[in-house]
């Protein structure tokens, strides 16, 4: 199941120029983003704790989105 708001990513398409677009695109590309956005994090997990933190910054996501 998709966390993602269906609304939120039909807005996203429609910004990159999509006149119209199907619940069912926009739920396929909320579960392709999903898993791209777990993946990121965990790898941004992984280095915070390597650093010896707790907490995920923001470099560790923006690294980790250029790992991935």
């Amino acid at each position: 199941m998709v966390e993602l708001p269906v609304a939120a990513i039909d807005r996203i398409i429609r910004k990159s120029g999509a006149k119209r677009v199907s619940e069912s695109a926009a739920t396929a590309l909320a579960e392709v983003l999903e898993e791209r956005a777990l993946a990121i994090a965990s790898e941004a997990a992984k280095l915070a704790e390597h650093a010896g933190r707790r907490t995920v910054r923001d470099v560790d996501i923006r690294l980790a989105a250029k790992r991935i």
